[in-house]
């Protein structure tokens, strides 16, 4: 009979099998484009596909790092003149005297920027780093001042710019997560893990949350006498049981599935990204691994680099955990902390930079660099700083961003940012820019509105973009 008719050559062959190769070629098509982290074309032309996040919690003083204020030490013990205005602290009292640093500038680079003696390594790429002395944002306490610097908002709830921007553009690599935080082993910071969360996006675009030490993921390898075949049923299984229940269609659902999937592909495919030691002697030497008190953020600065090789979207790799002094929060003594956290950051910072540029990958990856605020022009108990809002530095380098300049100004004693301020709005803007994603399009509706990362409004910082 016909129906059973045998296949007696090649082109016969090819005749009866071309219903099967358009069903597969359908069904891959089809899961791309059901796939919510598959990779998403841009609003319009990008400068960078990947972002590294260099968070110095706690709040780095711009007085003591970038931004040199000569009369600030003339008016060393003095209280602050009217002329400069208000300000509202935590601790700092009405009676607070005026705070010089000890610190030294010197310019650096052809551009001749002013850099801190504490951040020697950072100053020497200078010329790549575009130096925003004027940012400012709406809070003085830090839970609310990290959730509006790394949500756009003052309370939880909201989701990360990374969770955003993995939304906005889905993910390069299908065996590594596309957003990754890197935290300080040290401990929690104040506004803990809400601010790095998805918020009220889909579970699917919520951070792989590291660990610290030599093994960020536990369990990445396959364990002894399990074969990739066992394995791989293993999950299969447990999608057809999770599927024959009865909320197989939900988001939280689908999130879980797709971890199962994501760390099924971490083990067979993955475990190499982690594995540090097979970078060059050279090259860890470079990052400060191995020796203190580098060797921590070095690590984790060097792991975000071979994330981002790899295709990972967004990386917060974070500097400053646990109570005040464990973080740049210098309450009590401005030099001993200044001291100690730019030392354990400075070197890898540096070398980061430096590995990017060489890899040819600093001008598809942006590297952003700042806290939730400043620290303040006075004293509090004589040797700190409070935390202060109204102006203070952050950087931003490569991702088609124009190097060796400085944008903005805080007034003569760093109180407030007086010259182009560049809001955290501002600075979204244009990390969104960057990717290629417009700030109104990148949209999602929640409870009746569409919200976005913005809030409202946001710049461009044009002078960063060039």
């Amino acid at each position: 009979m016909e129906h059973i008719r045998l296949t007696r050559n090649r082109r016969e062959f090819l005749t009866d099998a071309f219903g099967g190769f358009g069903a597969l070629a359908f069904a891959s098509m089809l899961a791309g484009e059901t796939n919510p982290l598959a990779p998403k074309a841009p609003h319009m032309a990008a400068k960078a596909k990947n972002v590294i996040f260099l968070f110095m919690a706690g709040g780095p003083s711009h007085v003591e790092t970038f931004d040199p204020k000569p009369l600030l030490n003339q008016l060393h013990g003095q209280k602050r003149p009217k002329e400069f205005g208000e300000a509202k602290y935590q601790f700092v009292g009405a009676e607070a005297k005026l705070l010089g640093t000890k610190r030294t500038f010197h310019k650096y680079g052809k551009s001749g920027i002013e850099v801190s003696d504490l951040l020697p390594r950072t100053a020497q790429c200078v010329d790549d780093i575009a130096v925003v002395r004027s940012c400012h944002g709406d809070m003085v306490v830090h839970s609310a001042a990290q959730y509006q610097l790394m949500t756009g908002r003052i309370i939880p709830g909201f989701p990360n710019m990374g969770s955003w921007v993995v939304y906005g553009l889905g993910s390069e690599s299908d065996s590594l997560p596309a957003y990754v935080v890197i935290p300080d082993p040290k401990g929690a910071l104040e506004a803990g893990q809400p601010m790095y969360t998805n918020g009220f996006l889909p579970a699917i675009y919520q951070p792989a949350m590291l660990r610290p030490g030599n093994k960020p993921i536990l369990n990445l390898d396959l364990p002894k006498g399990v074969v990739t075949g066992e394995r791989k049923a293993t999950v299969e299984l447990i999608r057809e049981l999770n599927q024959a229940g009865p909320h197989a269609e939900s988001e939280e659902f689908a999130a879980r599935m797709n971890a199962y999937d994501l760390a099924f592909k971490m083990q067979t495919e993955a475990p190499e990204v982690f594995d540090i030691g097979k970078e060059t002697e050279a090259t860890r030497e470079m990052y400060g691994v191995g020796k203190q008190p580098t060797d921590d953020y070095g690590r984790r600065c060097l792991l975000a680099r071979r994330m981002v090789e790899k295709g990972v979207r967004f990386v917060c790799v974070v500097s400053g955990g646990g109570p005040g002094n464990m973080q740049w929060d210098a309450h009590e003594d401005i030099e001993e902390n200044h001291l100690r956290m730019a030392a354990q950051t400075d070197q890898p910072v540096a070398a980061l930079l430096k590995d990017l540029k060489q890899r040819g990958m600093l001008d598809s990856t942006l590297v952003v660099w700042g806290g939730e605020f400043g620290r303040s022009p006075e004293a509090q108990g004589g040797k700190g700083r409070d935390h202060h809002n109204l102006g203070f530095t952050m950087w931003m380098a490569g991702g088609g961003v124009k190097g060796g300049q400085v944008v903005g100004a805080t007034d003569p004693i760093g109180l407030r940012a007086v010259e182009d301020p560049v809001h955290f709005r501002d600075l979204h803007t244009t990390i969104l820019h960057q990717m290629g994603l417009n700030q109104h399009a990148l949209s999602y509706l929640h409870q009746g509105r569409r919200e976005r990362l913005t809030e409202v409004e946001g710049r461009v910082v044009k002078q960063l973009v060039g």
